[in-house]
């Protein structure tokens, strides 16, 4: 089982590294739902998780609010990513969605092929749940196709418990066995961890407090 846990800055990565962090994700401004960290917060953390063999993803995201991103933005996380590789980051994850919330393939395919030519492993986050189911069946082919890791996703909306995305996840799942990686998160704490893993068939999980409150 591989235990993500979202972080807020470098502050709270020793802990979890100390309580058992398989993998870190590397944000600024939760309260947002995440935004891309400073190069100082990154280059810190990459030195002291990669002393202890644990892989960072950055969040690549110049603002909270919606994923529908302008060209001085993508512009902004085509640096953002650049940045990542030069300092070592494990890989990254972003999202780009159309204004009538689809997946934007053109904003994709440019902040992919910086990714992918600084070696980083991709994940498509959150913004994957604003996709209606039938065209989250297409982009689970599309995603994988184009050399996207895993797909982060609480399998609905954020304000349903996770307990209640339970089929969806189970069937966004089947559909990408053998294809790309499921993530679900979205209240995973360390108390539900191991049931929602079991419950939905994945082999891991993400969350602020998969391993316990700070």
């Amino acid at each position: 089982m591989i235990k993500e846990v979202c972080v807020e800055n470098f502050t709270n990565v020793p802990l979890m590294i100390e309580r058992g962090a398989d993998r870190i994700e590397l944000n600024n401004d939760l309260s947002v739902g995440g935004t891309t960290p400073s190069f100082g917060v990154i280059k810190k953390t990459v030195e002291y998780t990669h002393k202890h063999d644990v892989p960072v993803i950055v969040m690549i995201r110049p603002r909270g609010g919606n994923f529908v991103y302008s060209e001085d933005e993508l512009e902004i996380m085509i640096n953002d990513i650049q940045i990542c590789s030069l300092l070592g980051v494990d890989g990254v994850t972003f999202g780009c969605l159309t204004r009538e919330k689809h997946l934007d393939k053109r904003a994709m395919n440019r902040l992919l092929s910086v990714a992918h030519a600084g070696d980083l492993e991709v994940v498509m986050h959150m913004a994957f749940d604003e996709l209606t189911n039938v065209e989250q069946k297409e982009a689970i082919d599309w995603l994988s196709q184009n050399r996207i890791k895993r797909i982060l996703t609480h399998g609905g909306p954020l304000d349903r418990p996770i307990t209640n995305c339970f089929e969806n996840l189970k069937e966004l799942n089947k559909q990408a066995k053998g294809k790309i990686e499921i993530l679900p998160g979205g209240g995973i704490t360390d108390e539900n961890v191991n049931s929602v893993i079991k419950t939905i068939g994945v082999t891991q999980a993400h969350g602020t407090k998969i391993l316990g409150k700070i």
